[in-house]
C-alpha cells in the first residue's frame, strides 16, 4: 500500500457543507485534475470552456503526504469533471466524492481507464500511452457536458497527440543509440519512461517498492543496490527528487563517490512546464547523464526544473 496520509474520518462530517456547494457553479464548467499533470492535460483539451484546477501541485514536497483541506474538498465536490490517478495514489479524492454525490460530475479514474491491475506502478504519467488515452477520455467527458463544443475538444485531442510526437521520436532515438543501458533507481517513479527508452533497470523491484511505500528494504536488496553503484554496473542512478531519506541519500552519495551520474525525476509537474515539455526534459536529462556523465545537480536547478 502506498504511503499516504489519510483524511481523518471526522473530516467527512463536512460532507453536508460540501454537498451544498456541489451544484452552485454559476453555470460554469469546473474541472479538477487531482495531480497537476492531469490538470494540465484537461486545460489543453478544454481551452476556455472550463475553469481547471490542480490539487497536488508542489514539486518540492512528497505527494504521498498530501492532506486535503476543507477548501479542497469543496472544490472537488463542486467540479463537473474530475481526473484522478487511481491505484491508491489519491484514494482520498474518491472518499470526498463519495461523501458528496453529484449526478452531473464526470470522473475519470486513470487506472480504470487503462484497465490496470491493483499491482500496477502508480506513476502512470510516465507511460507514453497514458496521456493520449486521458486526453481522449477528457474530450469525451467534456463533450457530454458541453455538446456544442465537442468538435473543439476532439480537435484539441488531435493537437495534443501531435505535440507528443517529438517525445516519442526522442524515446525511439535514445532506444536505438543506448539500447539496454543499465540503470539503478531509488523508486519506480520513472520506470515506465526508462523502459520505453530501452533501459535495463537493475535495482531489485522489491527495494523500489519498499522505498515507495516508506518501508525498510531487505538488507540483501540494499546490499545489491550498493554493489550496482560501487562496482560501476550501472550508467546512471535515477532518484525521486520529491522523496528523499537517509537511505536514498546514502545511495546518492555512493553514486557520486563512484562517478555514477544521478538524475532526479518528479512525481508532480514542475512549474513552467506543460506535460509534453516535462517529459522531454526528463528524457534529455537522462541522455546527458548516459552520454556525457552529467548529473542533474550540475545543471543548476536541474534539467527538469525551470
Amino acid at each position: 500500500m502506498l504511503r499516504r496520509s489519510l483524511i481523518p474520518a471526522l473530516g467527512f462530517l463536512l460532507a453536508a457543507l460540501i454537498a451544498g456547494c456541489a451544484g452552485r457553479s454559476g453555470g460554469g464548467l469546473r474541472a479538477i485534475g487531482i495531480e497537476s499533470q492531469y490538470a494540465d492535460v484537461i486545460s489543453q483539451i478544454a481551452g476556455p470552456y472550463a475553469a481547471v484546477r490542480a490539487i497536488e501541485t508542489n514539486p518540492n514536497t512528497d505527494p504521498h503526504e498530501f492532506e486535503a483541506s476543507p477548501s479542497v474538498a469543496r472544490a472537488i465536490a463542486s467540479a463537473s469533471l474530475v481526473v484522478e490517478n487511481g491505484l491508491g495514489y489519491d484514494s482520498w479524492a474518491g472518499r470526498i466524492m463519495a461523501a458528496a454525490p453529484n449526478p452531473r460530475r464526470k470522473v475519470i479514474d486513470v487506472q480504470r481507464l487503462l484497465g490496470l491491475p491493483a499491482t500496477a506502478n502508480p506513476h502512470l504519467w510516465y507511460e507514453p500511452g497514458t496521456m493520449p488515452a486521458v486526453a481522449s477520455a477528457v474530450a469525451a467527458a467534456l463533450s457530454r457536458l458541453r455538446p456544442a463544443q465537442a468538435a473543439y475538444f476532439h480537435a484539441n485531442v488531435r493537437k495534443f497527440d501531435a505535440s507528443l510526437e517529438p517525445w516519442r521520436q526522442a524515446l525511439a532515438a535514445f532506444k536505438r543509440r543506448y539500447a539496454s543501458t543499465p540503470v539503478a533507481v531509488t523508486e519506480p517513479v520513472a520506470d515506465a519512461l526508462l523502459e520505453a527508452a530501452g533501459c535495463t533497470i537493475l535495482t531489485p523491484h522489491s527495494l523500489q517498492i519498499a522505498i515507495m511505500n516508506g518501508l525498510d528494504p531487505a538488507p540483501q536488496d540494499v546490499a545489491a543496490q550498493q554493489a550496482l553503484l560501487r562496482e560501476h554496473r550501472v550508467k546512471v542512478l535515477v532518484y525521486n527528487r520529491q522523496v528523499t531519506n537517509a537511505l536514498t541519500t546514502s545511495f546518492l552519495d555512493l553514486a557520486r563517490r563512484n562517478g555514477i551520474p544521478v538524475v532526479g525525476v518528479y512525481e508532480t509537474l514542475p512549474a513552467g512546464y506543460h506535460y509534453q515539455s516535462w517529459m522531454q526534459a526528463e528524457l534529455a536529462a537522462l541522455q546527458r547523464a548516459v552520454s556525457r556523465g552529467i548529473s542533474t545537480e550540475s545543471l543548476g536547478q536541474g534539467a527538469t526544473h525551470p
